[in-house]
């Protein structure tokens, strides 16, 4: 039986986008005010991350942040259920392709901008060689089954499970698969470094120092940005001298890229994920 949020999804999806994105806008003012705890979560990482605006500054664009997460939710009603040819109309490559397609292998730096999904499928759908990122099963089987087969619609797109560990993403890796990778997350003390987030010690998994070093891959930060027309998917220029021979100081400099691609538009970026849970020994919880 297929799940109800699925059919409605396919039904938006011969909407226009205008449509789409009002229904969004209406949806993430709703859940700002009804999703009490996110909204917490949100403005604890704002105040942690931008001390110096006021508090009505904060809301304000935490407001704004809900808005783009429930527009972002609902276009995966057309990346994953419209043509094809509709599809890559609003999905736009721009910057450094050029780093993605040359020879040699790639791990994307795709950080946590709610436009993540719509990347990955731009680049599945436009650029001409296989690739691969790394999936967390969902509860639901149908909904699982559902965003796997999204995130697949298009190219030779390959989903790793997380619980498989390093050696299938490496041997992707070296078989010239390109790894569409998202390591900004607080995912426990055990495979994690503390080095600063906006200036605030935040435990980081240093998976893209990692990877890139064990499949001898270059790395390409690719950020996705929600427009009127869709998206934009930017690709900028491979970082050069990275990794370095010191992954702690690689997830440093992670995070201090990471922050410059944010504070071009934090409106869209993840703030409603505990980034900041895991706290050194004998640190208080922010949360």
């Amino acid at each position: 039986m297929t799940h109800p949020g699925i059919l409605f999804m396919r039904a938006l999806s011969h909407l226009p986008l205008g449509a789409v994105r009002g229904l969004g806008t209406l949806l993430g003012r709703l859940l700002f005010v009804l999703a009490r705890s996110r909204r917490r979560v949100a403005l604890i990482n704002l105040r942690l991350a931008y001390p110096q605006w006021s508090e009505a500054e904060r809301v304000a664009l935490a407001r704004r942040n809900f808005v783009y997460f429930a527009q972002a939710f609902l276009d995966r009603s057309w990346l994953w259920h419209a043509h094809p040819g509709l599809v890559r109309q609003r999905l736009r490559i721009t910057g450094a392709v050029d780093d993605l397609t040359r020879e040699g292998a790639v791990v994307m730096f795709a950080p946590h901008f709610y436009g993540m999904d719509a990347g990955g499928s731009a680049v599945m759908q436009q650029i001409d060689r296989p690739a691969c990122t790394i999936y967390s099963t969902q509860p639901n089987p149908a909904l699982d089954e559902w965003m796997q087969a999204g995130r697949q619609r298009f190219g030779d797109a390959t989903l790793l499970s997380r619980t498989e560990g390093v050696k299938p993403i490496v041997r992707a890796l070296r078989e010239g698969k390109m790894l569409y990778l998202l390591p900004d997350m607080d995912l426990g003390p055990t495979e994690s470094v503390f080095v600063p987030f906006y200036g605030v010690p935040t435990a980081t998994v240093p998976s893209l120092s990692r990877f890139a070093k064990l499949g001898h891959a270059r790395v390409v930060p690719v950020v996705t940005r929600l427009t009127d027309y869709g998206y934009e998917v930017k690709v900028h220029p491979a970082w050069p001298d990275y990794p370095s021979a010191d992954a702690t100081a690689d997830a440093a400099l992670m995070n201090q890229r990471l922050q410059g691609y944010i504070d071009e538009m934090p409106e869209q970026y993840y703030w409603v994920h505990k980034r900041f849970k895991t706290r050194p020994p004998g640190e208080a919880s922010f949360y």
